[in-house]
């Protein structure tokens, strides 16, 4: 369920790139640029920080989600989709945290 409502959320998002900034919020971020989706980006991370600060619950969950789209309109404008996320979460399953950090590249 949680990869296909991501792939939804997804979907919608891509179809919106082409769309009228006037009409989609989507295609408004996408319109503005970078700066502005990182602005959101950021402003949504420091809005579940309060919220975890604030003791949780379903406002965490709301920011939460928040944070998870603003990041998935991010993925994108780079070309990249939720999908390739998930990927690399399965990827890193089963491995220990400090193997895995150990074995990245240097960009």
């Amino acid at each position: 369920m949680t990869d296909t409502i991501l792939s939804q959320i997804q979907n919608t998002v891509d179809s919106r790139k082409s769309g009228d900034p006037e009409a989609s919020y989507v295609a408004q971020l996408l319109h503005k640029g970078e700066d502005k989706i990182l602005k959101k980006v950021i402003e949504e991370a420091g809005e579940v920080l309060m919220a975890s600060k604030d003791g949780g619950g379903e406002h965490l969950v709301y920011e939460v989600a928040d944070l998870w789209f603003h990041t998935m309109v991010l993925l994108a404008h780079h070309g990249l989709r939720a999908e390739d996320v998930v990927n690399e979460l399965a990827r890193r399953q089963g491995l220990s945290g400090l193997a895995e950090k150990a074995s990245r590249k240097e960009p």
